[in-house]
């Protein structure tokens, strides 16, 4: 089982990025998906999450209307389309998948807002 985000990066404040996590070693299409992420010394927090089908899709307050969660499961891949950065968005972004008992996290992509 693998989970593997790509797309952070150092952006400035007002900016966008889009992340990628792509999964592999089960079935994809039956999980939900979230993305997640740690700023240091933080705990980590909810992000956004989407249905295994895309059809429900749920926000933190803090980035609702900036941020969009997305997925295709024909490429195993959901995405987080971040924009109107902010310096309170830097963090490590992780992805997680949950199906029943079934629970996987990736190894995180760097976001850092800065000017």
């Amino acid at each position: 089982v693998q989970l593997v985000e790509s797309g952070g990066g150092l952006v400035q404040p007002g900016g966008s990025l889009r992340l990628s996590c792509v999964a592999s070693g089960f079935t994809f299409s039956m999980y939900d998906m979230s993305w997640y992420r740690q700023a240091p010394g933080k705990e980590r927090e909810l992000v956004a999450r989407i249905s295994s089908t895309g059809g429900n899709t749920d926000y933190a307050d803090s980035v609702k209307g900036r941020f969009t969660i997305s997925r295709d499961n024909a490429k195993n891949t959901v995405y987080l389309q971040m924009n109107s950065l902010k310096p309170e968005d830097t963090a490590v972004y992780y992805c997680r998948a949950r199906f029943s008992a079934y629970d996987y996290w990736g190894q995180g992509t760097q976001v850092t807002v800065s000017s």
